[in-house]
Parts: structure tokens; C-alpha cells; sequence
């Protein structure tokens, strides 16, 4: 629904989620703007990354300098590296020898960043929908109010729209028993409480890095009565690490990918797809594969894997979730019943066809301005939602880490490109912005101290 506008916005800038995107954002806002009045609101109670998946042997899968700044500024105190410094642990961490961090590590790392921007962020704040501010004479789309659950109101004249990638459920699982069935952003809180009532059987639907992970994590616990995996591949892939195609992840390939048609597009990336999916890292592979072989030797039927397989139809009822399984080989089929089912099925990303939507969920009531042509909204070079009817000063819309599908794998939710999609984004914003409006005074501030803490409730319009 339009909105006519009442009133300036209160903020330049509202950032929806405070994940490792928007946090890339605010240190580019500091370090490249100067004065916006940013809020960034998050659904979280306090600064948090991956806590569904944050297992304790796992590593992350970039390198540790493709961190929330470096590539940009390699001289800024948000590295990861000046982290480990001013944590005292920089000499420690070196003598490791490994190749990636700890994601247990990276993961304080982006807590640590978060927690200088506190001033900036209003936690425990669920949005439901970002709504047009249209000006009732001139029909102008002039700003954004961003509403929450429970009703409470920010306005903008401008809104960056990082809130996470929709997590991709296919649709046997859609309408059945959401405790049971729950996806890997949800996992282990979901395992810690199937185990308190009983050994839980686990299932893990899946190909992926992620997949390997939790079958590794879940098995490496020793109380589960049985964990399996289940994936339609021939077995779980290695992932593509050759570093000609790694340059995937390098800048100028998001001005290639962006500029080429669909149908190369599309080429591009069912060639590259395997360096990011349905494949999973050598280490682990592995040491799946060697869990396997030593359950065969002790005779144990406690981890085992379903290749070939789809899972045709799922049931539910007090016993536990039950898979009607099929070999896609031989046709032969199975039913197998578990007390939590885990979807390592990877998200949702923008577009038309299968695991794509057309926008994300919290813009409805801004879709019928969007440019919808191709069936789902359309994104420039530098990250902005395209309007239908609009001038291009109308006030801008982002999209901070959902953009895979129109400027490469880069976008795909990695760290790879953090530090420079989020310095193309704060250098678009305040060119846009800076149209001579006035400002009202905010707390919230780029000229803000990184550590100040302030009262966020008095800038909440009700």
C-alpha cells in the first residue's frame, strides 16, 4: 500500500539485518561517508553469525584477508587481522599453520565488529515490511517506513535490504512438522532438543558442504542412534578449487558477469557452480569418507549415506518424520522414519524458476513500483532496485548480498566480495542522497565514534 508522505523521513539510511553484509556496510559508511544518520536493524538479540552451524572443527571456506574490509582498506582497524592483534592472538593464530581460520574464530571476528557499530543497531527488531512513502500530489516515491512485528515504525529516504538469503525448502517438506524438519540455519538448536529425549535418528537432506558437516558433527557426537545422509548426486562432489576458476570471486568478474546476456549467464553458471555448490571441501570429504569405512570394519550401522536417492513424499505423526525414499537407478524404494530431518538445500535467490523468487517476502508492498519485466525486480551495477515509473532520483533501494543471479557468484553469500559490494553501495547511497536535503539531527551518525553507545528508542516514529 502507498503511503502518502506526512513528514520527512527521520534517517538517510535504514539498513534491514546486521550479518556480516550490512556490518561490511556500516565500516564502509564510516570509512567513505561523512554525517548519514544510519540505523540498522536486526532480529537478533545481540550480534550473532551462523549460530545454527557454528561447529566447533569447522573452518571457513574463504581466506581469512577476504574478510568485512581488507580487500577495500588493508589498513583499517576492522581486519581480521588488527581483531586477532588487538585480541592478543595474532601470533598464536599464525603458528597454526592453517589454511582457513576456525569459523568458531571468524565468527568472534565478526561479533567483535559488530559490537563497535552497537550505537548504530536496534537488536530484537523483527521487520514485517518496508512500505513506500509516496507523495500524494506527485505520485514521487520519497522514502521507506520500515515497520515490525509489533508495530513499531522507522522511516527513511532510503533502505538497504540485507536480511539473508530465503532458505530454499523443497516442496515435500514445505507444509509438514517445522520441529522436525528444520533447515541447516537452524540445526543445532534443533539436535539439542531432539537429544533430550531420546538418541535422535537424523537425516540430512543434501549435497553439500554443509551436508558433510552435519553428518560429521552429528555422528562425531556419539549419541545419535543413527544419522544418514541423502543426496540425488552419485555421491558427494569434490569442490572445483582450481584457481583459474576461483577468479569467479575476483571484482572484475562481477562487471563480466553483470553486462553478459542470459543465455551466457546461465552458462557461466552451471560451469562454475561447482566451486560453491552441491560440492564440499577435501578435508571433510574424507573424513567422511574414512567414518564410513571404519563403520564397516566395526560392523556398525550407525552412519550411512543414500546416494541416487530422491525423497519422494514425507509423512509425520508421533513417531518421528517418515521418508518415502526412491533409488533413482534402480527404482527401488524404501521408507525410512528419523527424529529430525536437517535441509542442506542450499537458498533461494532472485529470479524466475526453480529455488528463485521474484523479490524478497519483506518487499511486497513496494513490488508494484518495482521494475518487474523480466518477472522478478531487476538490480543496476551497483546493487539498486530498479522502479517502474520512477525517476532516477527516487529514493534508492539495495539489495546487500542477494544479488547472485545478476552479478555473479561473488554475491553468493561468501565474504569474498563483502568488503567491495559494501564500499559500491555506501559511495552509490551518498552520491544519490546528497541532493542538498536537509537533514533532521540523528545519534546515528557515520561521524559517530565506532564505540559510542546511545538510546535508540527516542528516534522510533509511532
Amino acid at each position: 500500500m502507498n503511503r502518502p508522505v506526512t513528514q520527512a523521513p527521520m534517517l538517510d539510511v535504514i539498513g534491514i539485518g546486521f550479518g556480516p553484509a550490512n556490518i561490511a556496510l556500516a565500516v564502509a559508511f564510516e570509512e567513505l561517508t561523512d554525517g548519514l544518520n544510519v540505523l540498522f536493524l536486526e532480529k537478533r538479540d545481540s550480534p550473532r553469525w551462523q549460530e545454527g552451524m557454528l561447529l566447533e572443527d569447522s573452518d571457513i571456506q574463504n581466506h581469512p584477508l577476504r574478510d568485512l574490509v581488507t580487500p577495500r582498506n588493508p589498513r583499517s582497524r576492522y581486519s581480521f587481522t588488527n581483531f586477532l592483534f588487538e585480541n592478543g592472538r595474532l601470533f598464536e593464530h599464525l603458528n597454526l599453520g592453517l589454511p582457513f581460520p576456525l569459523r568458531i574464530e571468524y565468527e568472534q571476528y565478526v561479533r567483535w565488529v559488530a559490537e563497535l557499530f552497537a550505537h548504530q543497531v536496534r537488536y530484537g527488531v523483527n521487520v514485517s515490511a518496508v512500505e513506500p512513502l509516496v507523495d500524494a500530489e506527485s505520485g514521487l516515491l520519497q522514502g521507506y517506513c520500515v515497520r515490525d512485528s509489533s508495530g513499531r515504525e522507522w522511516r527513511a529516504r532510503s533502505v538497504v535490504m540485507a536480511p539473508g538469503r530465503t532458505p530454499n525448502v523443497p516442496a515435500q517438506f514445505a507444509d509438514v512438522d517445522g520441529e522436525r524438519i528444520v533447515h541447516l540455519n537452524d540445526y543445532l538448536f534443533a539436535l539439542n532438543r531432539v537429544r533430550k529425549s531420546r538418541p535422535p535418528r537424523v537425516a540430512v537432506v543434501g549435497g553439500s558442504q554443509s551436508a558433510v558437516e552435519i553428518l560429521l558433527h552429528a555422528h562425531g557426537l556419539g549419541d545419535c542412534r543413527k544419522v544418514v545422509g541423502i543426496t540425488r548426486n552419485f555421491g558427494f562432489r569434490q569442490k572445483d578449487t582450481s584457481p583459474f576458476s576461483d577468479e569467479v570471486y575476483f571484482p572484475q568478474f562481477v562487471q563480466t558477469f553483470f553486462h553478459a546476456d542470459q543465455k551466457t549467464k546461465g552458462r557461466l553458471r552451471a560451469e562454475l557452480e561447482g566451486t560453491n555448490y552441491s560440492a564440499a571441501d577435501k578435508d571433510v570429504l574424507e573424513a567422511l569418507y574414512v567414518k564410513l569405512y571404519a563403520n564397516r570394519i566395526l560392523e556398525r550401522d550407525t552412519l550411512e549415506i543414500r546416494t541416487n536417492t530422491e525423497v519422494d513424499k514425507v509423512d509425520a505423526d508421533g513417531a518421528g518424520v517418515h521418508l518415502a525414499l526412491r533409488n533413482t537407478i534402480t527404482d527401488a524404494r524404501s521408507v525410512e522414519s528419523f527424529d529430525l530431518v536437517v535441509l542442506a538445500t542450499g537458498f533461494l535467490d532472485i529470479g524466475v524458476g526453480p529455488k528463485r523468487e521474484a523479490y524478497p517476502p519483506l518487499l511486497s508492498a513496494v513490488a508494484p513500483l518495482l521494475e518487474l519485466g523480466s518477472g522478478h525486480l531487476d538490480v543496476s551495477i551497483d546493487y539498486r532496485v530498479r522502479f517502474s515509473g520512477q525517476p532516477a532520483h527516487a529514493a534508492p533501494l539495495y539489495l546487500n548480498g542477494l544479488c547472485e543471479s545478476s552479478h555473479g557468484m561473488g554475491d553468493s553469500g561468501s565474504f569474498s566480495l563483502l568488503a567491495l559490494r559494501s564500499a559500491a553501495i555506501a559511495q552509490s547511497l551518498a552520491e544519490r542522497l546528497a541532493d542538498g536535503a536537509a537533514r533532521p539531527p540523528s545519534p546515528f551518525s557515520t561521524q559517530q565514534a565506532p564505540h559510542a553507545a546511545l538510546d535508540l528508542a527516542s528516534d522510533v516514529a509511532r
